[in-house]
C-alpha cells in the first residue's frame, strides 16, 4: 500500500507543509490568559524518598499578605527554622511550593521581607534544579550548616493553583501538632435539599480534597473557631448553629469517608492552610469516627449576599458599616481601605499592613476573610488625610477602628495607601453571561442566558443606550476588572450564530450592580429597533482604570472675579462659554466672570485617554490646539436650596500632562497634534487666565451659593471611581468681591456633612 501522501495532489501536499510551518512559528507564544490549555494537567504522585533522606516539613510563615506566600520555614529535628537567601533562586522556590502542594512558584524574596524568623537556619547556599521532590534533596552546605543571620531569611510566593491529586504525606508522625494543613482543595457541600438549591451555599459538610478524593472531617475535635475560618474562606463574615439531628439521620443512611486528620484553628486565620493539623482521626471498623459525625458548618452571609423573601438578592451593593468603606476596586469586595474620622474620610498607611488586619476590614463590611492585603497604593491613591498607620489587629475586632495603631506616626503619603481583596460568596453570576467573538477573553459581544418560553437560551443585548455603566457591570460580573470601552456595534466580533437574537433590552445600570440582570431592563417586553447580531452590545475590559480627582485647594486659592469687555470674548462666545443673556449684549458691554484654576490629578492605575481617536479631534482656532473631548468638565453655581443660578459651562479641553510626581515622566502634550491624555501620577492644570475657565455671573445677585465642578460628566471615559469626580465649595458674593471656601471632593466627607451642600452628592448624573 502506498503512503497517503503519495495519493494527494502535489499542490495539496505543498499546502499542508506550508500550513505546518506557519503554525510552528506561533507555538512558542502559547495560549492567552483565560483560554484552556490543551495539555492534560499533571497528576500528583507522592515522593518516594530514600531511607537516608532527612525528613522535613515546610510551611509559609511571617507577615503574609496572601495565604500562599511567606517566609520559608523548615521543621527538622523537632524544631522550626528558616532558609538563608544566599544562592536561593526560582528553582529552589519551585521545590518549596511544589512540596507544599502548589502548582508552581511565582517569585521569591530575600532579606526577611516577611519578617525575621526564629530558631536555626537549616539551609544555606541551596542549589536546586527545580526537579527535587523535597528541599532536603537539594545540594547545600548541609542541614544546619550556615553563616547567615535571620535578616537573610528567604520568602516565596506560590501560585494560587494546587497540584491536582495532591496528597499530604506526614513524614513526622510524632510532631503532628507542629504542622500546617496541606490539602488539594476544600469545599462546603450542601447536603439537605433545602440548601442544595440555594445560592450561595451557606450550610453543609466541610470536605477536603486529598489524593484526588473528597473526604469529610470527623467532628469529635471540631469547634466554633474552625467553623469561623471555613465560613470566612467562602466569603461569609460569621457562623451559626444548625439542626444537628437532621445530619445525624443523613450520616446513618450514607457512610462518610473520613480524612485522616482533625483541624486545629485559632479562629483568626484567613485560610485553612494557616491552621494547624490536629490529631489523627480514629476511625472505627464501621467507618464512623470515634464519638462523632462529619463536620457541618452553617454560615451567615453578609447583607449584600443574603436572599430576602421580597426582592431576592439585594440588587446593588451597599456598605454595612458607616465607618469603613472600600474604594477603587473593580469587583465587589476589593478596594482601597478608607475610614471615617471626625467627619472626614481618609486612608490607612500600609506600614505593618497584614492579612490579619485586612480580614478585620473584610468581615466588618460583610465579606469573609481577606484573600490579599495590598500595599503601595495598588488599588489607586486616596485623598484627604491618612488616618491610621502601623495598624495591628488580633483578628477578632468588630471594626478596624478598634485595632491598635500608632497615633504618633507621621510621614505616610497616599503612595502607601493600604487595600484589600476579600473572599466573597460564589454567587454563580458569571455562568449567565459571556463574551463571544473577541480576540482575547477580555473583549467581545455580550451574550446573556435568559429564560424564554420556559427554557434557558443564550442571546444578545440590545445596544440602544448601551454605555460605560452597563459595560462596567458586565466586566465586574465576569471578574475581568473595569470596562475600557462600551460598543454599540459588534459586527467585527462574530459571536455564536445561535445567540444572535436579542434577549435583553432597555438595560440601564447605576454601575454598582453585581450582575447585568440586576440592572433595569425591559424584562419580557423586548424592544430593540436595531436588532441583535451585528448591532448587539459589546465590551472590552481592563484590569486597571484611571481615576481623576480635582484638587480643591487650588480652586480655593485661585478664585477671583473679573469684568471683561465683550469684544475680548469673541472666542468664548463662539464656544458657548457665556450665559445665554450675552446674545443681546453690545460689544462695548462687560461680562462679570468668576475665574479659577483647575488642577486635575490622575490617581488611578492607568492613563486617562480620550475615547475619540485622533481622526475625530476638533481643531479650535481660539485655543490653537485640538480638543479630544467634547465635554470634559461642567461648572455650576447653585443657591443654598439647590436651584441652579448660573449656567454651567460645558468645557471641551485638550488633555495633557502639566506636571508630574517625582520620578514620573510626562507623556502627553497638546502642541503639534501630540498625543492627549493624563498619565498616572500626573495632573493637567487649566489656569484661571485661559478662555472658558470661568462661570459667567453677570446677572448673579449678591448672596451665598454652592459652586460645583464635575469632571468627565458623561462617563465618556471609564474610571475606577466616579464618586470623587465632583467638587463643591461654598461661595460668597457681595456684588464687588467673591470668596470660595470649604472646597472638597465628592465622597470625602461624612453623609451628614455632605447633605449640607446642595447639588449632586456624587457624579451619578444622566446625559443620555
Amino acid at each position: 500500500m502506498f503512503p497517503l501522501v503519495l495519493r494527494l495532489p502535489r499542490c495539496t501536499v505543498l499546502l499542508l507543509v506550508l500550513l505546518e510551518l506557519a503554525l510552528a512559528q506561533y507555538e512558542h507564544l502559547g495560549y492567552p490568559p483565560g483560554y484552556p490549555d490543551p495539555e492534560v494537567p499533571e497528576q500528583y504522585t507522592a515522593p518516594q524518598l530514600a531511607p537516608d533522606t532527612p525528613r522535613i516539613q515546610l510551611r509559609l510563615a511571617g507577615d503574609k499578605r496572601k495565604h500562599n506566600e511567606g517566609r520559608v520555614e523548615v521543621f527538622y529535628n523537632g524544631e522550626w527554622g528558616t532558609v538563608c537567601d544566599d544562592d536561593f533562586n526560582l528553582h529552589a522556590a519551585q521545590v518549596v511550593c511544589r512540596e507544599l502542594g502548589y502548582l508552581e512558584a511565582v517569585s521569591w524574596t530575600p532579606s526577611a521581607k516577611y519578617g525575621k524568623g526564629d530558631g536555626p537556619i537549616w539551609f544555606d547556599n541551596l542549589h536546586c534544579s527545580g526537579k527535587e521532590r523535597t528541599l532536603a534533596l537539594c545540594p547545600s552546605n548541609g542541614i544546619g550548616v550556615s553563616d547567615c543571620k535571620h535578616t537573610e531569611d528567604v520568602g516565596v510566593v506560590c501560585s494560587d493553583k494546587r497540584i491536582p491529586g495532591f496528597k499530604f504525606v506526614n513524614t513526622l508522625p510524632n510532631h503532628i501538632e507542629n504542622l500546617d494543613i496541606q490539602v488539594e482543595d476544600v469545599r462546603i457541600r450542601a447536603i439537605l435539599s433545602s440548601y442544595r438549591k440555594r445560592i450561595p451555599v451557606t450550610e453543609g459538610y466541610v470536605e477536603v480534597k486529598d489524593g484526588g478524593k473528597w473526604k469529610q472531617i470527623c467532628n469529635s475535635e471540631w469547634n466554633q473557631l474552625n467553623s469561623r475560618v471555613i465560613c470566612g474562606m467562602f466569603g461569609f463574615p460569621g457562623e451559626r448553629k444548625y439542626n444537628a439531628r437532621v445530619y445525624k439521620m443523613f450520616a446513618r443512611r450514607r457512610k462518610p469517608t473520613y480524612w485522616d486528620y482533625s483541624v486545629n484553628c485559632t479562629g483568626n486565620e484567613a485560610h485553612l492552610s494557616s491552621c494547624k493539623l490536629g490529631q489523627a482521626t480514629a476511625v472505627k471498623s464501621n467507618e464512623t469516627c470515634s464519638g462523632g459525625l462529619p463536620v457541618v458548618v452553617s454560615c451567615v452571609p453578609g447583607r449584600a449576599f443574603a436572599p430576602t423573601s421580597m426582592t431576592g438578592f439585594r440588587k446593588a451593593f451597599r456598605q454595612e458599616q458607616p465607618l469603613v468603606r472600600l474604594r477603587g476596586g473593580a469587583i465587589v469586595g476589593e478596594g482601597r481601605v478608607e475610614v471615617l474620622k471626625n467627619g472626614e474620610w481618609g486612608t490607612i498607611c500600609d506600614d505593618h499592613w497584614s492579612l490579619l488586619s485586612a480580614t478585620v476590614v473584610c468581615r466588618e463590611l460583610g465579606f469573609g476573610t481577606a484573600k490579599e492585603a495590598l500595599s503601595g497604593g495598588r488599588l489607586g491613591q486616596g485623598m484627604g488625610p491618612v488616618h491610621m498607620n502601623e495598624v495591628q489587629c488580633s483578628g477578632f475586632e468588630k471594626s478596624i477602628t478598634e485595632c491598635f495603631f500608632n497615633k504618633e506616626a507621621l510621614g505616610c503619603s497616599h503612595e502607601e495607601d493600604a487595600a484589600v481583596r476579600c473572599n466573597v460568596p460564589a454567587m454563580g453570576f458569571q455562568e449567565s453571561l459571556r463574551l463571544s467573538g473577541g480576540r482575547n477573553p477580555y473583549e467581545g459581544r455580550v451574550e446573556v442566558l435568559m429564560e424564554r418560553n420556559g427554557s434557558l437560551v443564550w442571546g444578545t443585548v440590545c445596544s440602544d443606550g448601551w454605555g460605560t455603566m452597563e459595560a462596567m457591570v458586565v466586566c465586574r460580573q465576569l471578574g475581568l476588572g473595569f470596562a475600557s470601552n462600551a460598543f454599540q456595534e459588534t459586527w467585527y466580533w462574530p459571536g455564536e450564530v445561535s445567540a444572535d437574537a436579542v434577549v435583553m433590552s432597555g438595560v440601564r445600570c447605576s454601575g454598582t450592580e453585581m450582575s447585568l440582570s440586576h440592572c433595569l431592563h425591559h424584562g419580557d417586553h423586548l424592544t430593540c429597533a436595531k436588532g441583535g447580531g451585528r448591532n448587539a452590545a459589546g465590551v472590552s475590559c481592563s484590569e486597571t482604570a484611571p481615576d481623576l480627582v480635582l484638587n480643591p485647594q487650588v480652586v480655593e486659592q485661585t478664585t477671583y472675579m473679573e469684568d471683561r469687555p465683550m469684544f475680548m470674548l469673541q472666542c468664548a462666545y463662539e464656544e458657548n462659554c457665556l450665559s445665554s443673556t450675552s446674545n443681546q449684549a453690545p460689544a462695548n458691554s462687560y461680562r462679570r466672570l468668576l475665574r479659577f484654576s483647575s488642577q486635575i490629578h490622575n490617581n488611578g492605575q492607568s492613563d486617562f485617554r480620550p475615547k475619540a481617536g485622533r481622526h475625530s479631534w476638533v481643531w479650535h482656532d481660539c485655543h490653537r490646539h485640538y480638543h479630544s473631548m467634547e465635554v470634559f468638565t461642567i461648572y455650576d453655581l447653585f443657591s443654598l436650596n439647590g436651584t441652579k443660578v448660573a449656567e454651567g459651562h460645558k468645557a471641551s479641553f485638550c488633555l495633557e500632562d502639566s506636571e508630574c510626581d517625582e520620578g514620573i515622566e510626562k507623556r502627553y502634550e497638546c502642541a503639534n497634534f501630540g498625543e492627549q491624555g493624563i498619565t498616572v501620577g500626573c495632573w493637567d492644570t487649566y489656569r484661571h487666565d485661559i478662555d472658558c475657565q470661568w462661570i459667567d455671573i453677570t446677572e448673579l445677585k449678591p448672596g451665598d451659593y454652592i459652586f460645583q465642578i464635575i469632571i468627565n460628566p458623561n462617563y465618556e471615559v471609564p474610571e475606577s471611581d466616579y464618586s470623587n469626580n465632583i467638587m463643591k465649595c461654598r461661595c460668597r458674593y457681595d456684588g464687588h468681591r467673591v470668596w470660595m471656601y470649604s472646597c472638597h471632593n465628592g465622597g470625602s466627607l461624612s453623609t451628614e456633612t455632605e447633605q449640607t451642600f446642595p447639588g449632586l452628592l456624587n457624579n451619578q448624573v444622566t446625559h443620555r
